[in-house]
């Protein structure tokens, strides 16, 4: 089809907003924006990431001060190396072509170490399966904690949680088809108020206890450890919950630059994540180690409400990051053939980046609404958070390495005693996790594993139908030489062919030429390939050779963060001399009718999910933006 034979790769995550045009260079604008998409996820985890880690550490519903400053110090430490010192140190640094993301860090590691590029190609597939499962978890548990602020206001809300976020959910992704522009405006200050909500409310409970301050020292943390080896595996697992959504850090590095994301994390939004742990811990401390959802509980009872209702607003733009991460995740995802064709639909004239496919929001809506009523509570949640994420980051630690070493040339002792160190982390926080499998982790496993079923079988049926069509095709420059000492009838005009393999004639010539036995006048074999970066400059979008009087080669490259628009890019053409008219130009596509085959080389329930997978693909007419009144389809028929 028109898709070149591109080998995949995988995820961003989160590209979740592009930033408005007249802020491109304004760093306060920039940190402001930041504080809205990129922490947007990070900023809610006090809501019940303190709480999830005293209550796996408490024995008998009763916190002891050595509990309360050994999950306390964890909670500080794990903030201060995974986000500090990895993200914004290291991998912020580790930018193609200024964008982030495992996507564009696996891009980068196969272009430094090509040796690899399979290897490095299956870490980049884990990653992009490992997202999906982060991705339906993220607005479950942030809005459903939110929410559960209400029962503390009354119990008489109890009933009404769990129907009240369903509701919220269902309002998230139906207005997601109008865009984010308008909504991505308030999201900053939404957030930098939600930010000074925390500090205050912080630093106004630190003096219920002071000492809590002393949990900064990271001997309490090793205390906790070494003291409690039978609960500190599961403490750890809920201590995690605190740094999930450090990944948008690096993914968002596109959208705002490494400047105000760093920034924004140093000025404002680790100061005030840790005042208000540190509140929570004091006023836990001051009240016996009995409260049972230390966040809302601290709050005065004039805050009360106001705070829920902050809340469920900042849970609400932290699951609008990550819904719109799954979009620009599953483009990209697209383009580098790591899924099939899905509708794209732009809801801005002037960002790219601003897009919406209908499919994806409607089964990750599903699957997020299906959580919340089968776990009922964030509590439940949080057992099946963090496996996907913790895997995700073990991922973006291995490709570092791969960066760290042939693309920044260290020494070999140097970055491997930094992935060593990162490594640990990864592996520990993992396994933590792991061991929640039962109570939860299996969600996010489940959904990673279908994602990683689905595209490792797409890649690879894909790489089967072009090895078995290419085995059948005639080489396109003899075609090209016998045509032209036997030329047929010629008309007028241009026909240009969409071919993924451009060596070969591609299928629809050859029906048109046994049909129709004609020829236009100007023939072009065109192929489409994706780079394995972000965007590629105009001066390098068109490669054109020609074959002989009658035939002609054109190659299209495009970034990986580009939607395809073949009648606008091969409008450049004509600065190479040919003159391209599309209204004088028909283009040519072969449709396949796929039928599973005993000898394809894959498993017959394989055959058929990539048989599905192909019929579900978006029309390449409409992807590759191609006026449908030039279009010619030729259908083919193929056995894999």
């Amino acid at each position: 089809m028109a898709r070149a034979h591109v080998g995949p790769e995988a995820k961003p995550a989160r590209p979740a907003v592009q930033v408005e045009p007249d802020a491109s260079h304004n760093t306060k604008a920039l940190m402001l924006a930041a504080l809205g998409v990129v922490y947007g996820d990070i900023g809610t985890s006090p809501i019940y990431a303190f709480r999830e880690a005293l209550h796996a550490s408490s024995a008998g519903g009763v916190a002891s001060r050595a509990d309360v400053l050994g999950v306390l110090s964890l909670i500080i430490w794990a903030l201060t190396l995974i986000v500090t010192i990895k993200y914004v140190v290291f991998v912020l640094r580790a930018d193609n072509r200024g964008e982030g993301g495992t996507l564009s860090l696996m891009a980068l590691a196969r272009a430094s170490y090509p040796k690899r590029a399979r290897a490095i190609l299956a870490i980049g597939l884990c990653g992009a399966a490992l997202f999906f499962g982060d991705a339906i978890i993220t607005p479950a548990i942030s809005v459903l904690s939110a929410v559960e602020g209400l029962s503390v206001v009354t119990p008489a809300f109890d009933p009404f949680v769990v129907p009240t976020t369903l509701v919220i959910l269902a309002l998230l992704f139906a207005v997601q088809r109008f865009g984010t522009a308008s909504v991505a405006r308030v999201f900053g200050p939404v957030m930098a108020l939600w930010f000074a909500a925390l500090g205050g409310f912080g630093i106004y409970h630190i003096a219920d206890d002071p000492t809590v301050l002393f949990a900064v020292n990271p001997y309490y943390a090793f205390a906790y450890l070494t003291g409690q080896p039978e609960v500190s595996f599961i403490t750890i697992g809920a201590v995690f919950l605190a740094v999930t959504g450090a990944e948008a850090l690096y993914v968002d590095l596109g959208h705002f630059g490494r400047k105000p994301i760093v920034l924004a994390w140093v000025v404002a939004v680790f100061p005030c994540l840790l005042l208000n742990y540190f509140g929570q811990g004091a006023f836990v401390l001051a009240h016996g180690g009995t409260p049972h959802n230390p966040f809302f509980e601290m709050l005065p009872e004039w805050g009360l409400l106001p705070v829920v209702l902050l809340a469920t607003a900042a849970t609400v733009i932290a699951s609008q990051a990550v819904i719109t991460g799954a979009y620009s995740l599953t483009r990209q995802a697209v383009q580098l053939n790591l899924l099939p064709r899905f509708e794209i639909q732009h809801t801005s004239q002037t960002q790219s980046g601003q897009i919406y496919l209908p499919r994806v929001n409607l089964l990750l809506a599903l699957g997020v609404m299906l959580l919340v009523v089968g776990f009922g509570e964030s509590s439940g949640l949080a057992s099946a958070y963090g496996i996907s994420v913790t895997g995700e980051m073990l991922m973006t630690t291995i490709l570092l390495f791969v960066v760290m070493r042939h693309r920044w040339k260290w020494p070999l002792a140097a970055a491997v005693a930094l992935t060593i160190a990162f490594g640990i982390l990864d592996i520990g926080f993992f396994l933590a996790n792991a061991a929640k499998v039962l109570d939860g982790g299996w969600v996010s496993i489940c959904v990673a594993g279908m994602m990683g079923v689905i595209m490792f079988t797409w890649v690879r049926g894909t790489n089967f139908l072009f090895e078995k069509t290419r085995k059948n095709e005639v080489p396109l420059d003899f075609l090209a030489n016998n045509l032209v000492s036997k030329t047929p009838q010629l008309v007028e005009g241009t026909a240009v062919f969409l071919t993924s393999d451009p060596l070969s004639a591609p299928t629809a010539l050859m029906h048109s030429l046994k049909h129709y036995k004609v020829l236009h006048q100007q023939n072009v074999v065109l192929s489409v390939v994706t780079a394995q970066q972000p965007t590629v400059p105009e001066s390098e979008r068109v490669s054109m050779e020609r074959i002989n009087d009658l035939f002609m080669r054109v190659r299209l490259t495009f970034g990986y963060m580009e939607h395809p628009n073949i009648p606008k890019a091969l409008a450049i053409c004509r600065k190479m001399g040919w003159k391209f008219d599309i209204m004088t130009t028909s283009f040519f596509l072969s449709r396949r009718s796929l039928k599973a085959s005993p000898n394809s080389g894959m498993p017959v329930w394989q055959d058929k999910l990539f048989i599905g997978l192909a019929r579900t693909a978006a029309d390449a007419t409409e992807y590759f933006q191609i006026p449908t009144g030039r279009v010619v389809e030729v259908g083919t028929q193929v056995a894999i």
